[in-house]
């Protein structure tokens, strides 16, 4: 069973490269073993991340949401994935463990993120994504600690970031 759903994924990806982003007769239902494939490779491409492979099996009215910003539409969602692989000097994400059910994947991430004067650092982050009838991602919700993360590897920062942080809601 599971090394058909490989061998039907991977026909599929195949043949994504001869259809346009928007084909709708293709069947883009997502299933545990896809996101991880497509996951990984969207974030593992040479520091680079690339979303054209993962972007048909998003709905054209796709709701995100995560700690900096909240958009509508596959327009502002391609916008975002834009604007992330211009920023990012080496990005990598590593899939911990999935969960799913009919309507929802859950994804629980590591994202190593390297910045120009500091050392990489990691997010630790999960993701839930909600699933139309078709299988299409209608809904992305992205949860993490953007500033705690990031400042835990700012020399003397980190520190005193978390003390604060303890000492005023710990």
């Amino acid at each position: 069973m599971h090394s058909e759903i490989l061998l039907t994924h991977r026909k599929q990806l195949m043949e994504e490269n001869d259809l346009s982003l928007h084909d709708n007769t293709k069947d883009y239902r997502l299933t545990v073993d896809i996101v991880k494939e497509l996951w990984s490779k969207t974030y593992n491409t040479d520091g680079k991340p690339d979303w054209s492979h993962i972007l048909p099996y998003y709905d054209e009215s796709v709701y995100f949401r995560d700690s900096i910003q909240e958009l509508k539409g596959m327009e502002d969602f391609k916008a975002m994935t834009e604007r992330l692989t211009k920023r990012s000097k080496d990005l990598k994400m590593n899939i911990v463990s999935l969960a799913s059910n009919e309507t929802m994947i859950f994804i629980e991430w590591e994202m190593t993120i390297k910045f120009k004067k500091n050392p990489s650092s990691i997010l630790y982050g999960s993701s839930r994504l909600t699933l139309n009838e078709e299988g299409k991602i209608t809904e992305q919700r992205d949860y993490y600690d953007l500033w705690g993360d990031i400042f835990d590897n700012i020399p003397r920062f980190g520190k005193a970031y978390r003390r604060f942080m303890k000492r005023k809601f710990g």
